[in-house]
């Protein structure tokens, strides 16, 4: 399982970084999580605001930094 976290680098997106990598060890879930600052991707999955987060390429929020609690609520719901 790989989660991405798109967007240019900013503080913005660190802070999504930091929250999904916490996410991911509070589940105990095998997963990467990666930053993806090409914007050629981004377009391609249709990310029109960031951060962005996506799992396996399918995003599941755009242009806002969730909390843990909201990240963990969308991976436990992604991956059933």
């Amino acid at each position: 399982m790989t989660i991405q976290v798109l967007g240019s680098g900013c503080g913005r997106c660190e802070a999504l970084h930091h929250i999904a990598t916490a996410a991911v060890a509070e589940l105990g879930l095998d997963a990467r999580v990666e930053n993806i600052h090409d914007y050629d991707e981004m377009a391609r999955l249709g990310v029109m605001s960031t951060p962005a987060l996506a799992l396996d390429g399918r995003v599941l929020i755009s242009g806002a930094v969730p909390s843990v609690t909201v990240v963990r609520r969308l991976l436990t719901a992604s991956t059933g």
